[in-house]
């Protein structure tokens, strides 16, 4: 079972890229991140507004166009998520982020896909902000 979020951010594939592989930029709409986000590494993310932290798994990097990452478990265990960049033209990019791993047979599913899905959106729109107008300030604004 599997999420897909999509968006078109108006901005180049590589700028996209390097909004989530730099640490200088990721944390401006998403997570602190603790490294460049590099193929074989693993990275603590750390969401301090809300005391959050997880460790993830860079499994696979393609500049400018792929990242995938492990997180959610240690080993095979947890959810793989792949982030695609499809450049539209020299100032537009779809993104689109899939995720999957999620357990057919759990109970709770439908509120699983339903909550993974907002948070995808919700970090694409802070992510769009941040690229096309310098919002940083979207991040922190869900109150839980």
């Amino acid at each position: 079972m599997y999420n897909l979020t999509k968006l078109i951010i108006e901005k180049p594939a590589n700028m996209v890229f390097e909004a989530f592989a730099d640490p200088a930029h990721i944390k401006n709409f998403w997570f602190t991140s603790s490294a460049r986000w590099e193929q074989g590494t693993t990275v603590t993310l750390r969401y301090d507004e809300y005391d959050a932290q997880t460790d993830i798994e860079i499994l696979e990097v393609e500049t400018d166009k792929k990242i995938v990452f492990r997180w959610g478990g240690a080993g095979e265990a947890g959810n793989i998520v792949t982030i695609s960049l499809n450049e539209m033209d020299s100032s537009r990019t779809i993104i689109e982020v899939h995720e999957e791993g999620f357990r057919e047979d759990d109970d709770e599913l439908m509120n699983i896909l339903l909550d993974n899905k907002g948070g995808w959106v919700y970090m694409l729109t802070c992510l769009k902000g941040y690229l096309e107008f310098g919002i940083n300030k979207l991040r922190a604004a869900i109150v839980h």
